[in-house]
């Protein structure tokens, strides 16, 4: 069924049978993202235990300090 189909259906609608749609169609579209996301791997780079890269801002900070 095509979009331009269920449009005229759904403005005949009573409010609450619209709300009830969305919220379904929301449902529908939340659930299919999720599928997609849970299918791959996303590391997520993390501050935490980063002390090479906090010494070597720490040297750059250092060196501009001195530089002017």
């Amino acid at each position: 069924m095509k979009l331009a189909e269920i449009l005229p259906e759904l403005h005949r609608l009573p409010r609450a049978e619209k709300f009830r749609a969305v919220q379904f169609l929301t449902a529908e579209l939340a659930q299919e993202e999720s599928a997609s996301l849970t299918a791959g791997a996303y590391p997520v780079w993390s501050p935490h235990d980063a002390v090479d890269a906090a010494n070597t801002l720490s040297q750059y900070l250092r060196d501009e300090s001195t530089s002017r």
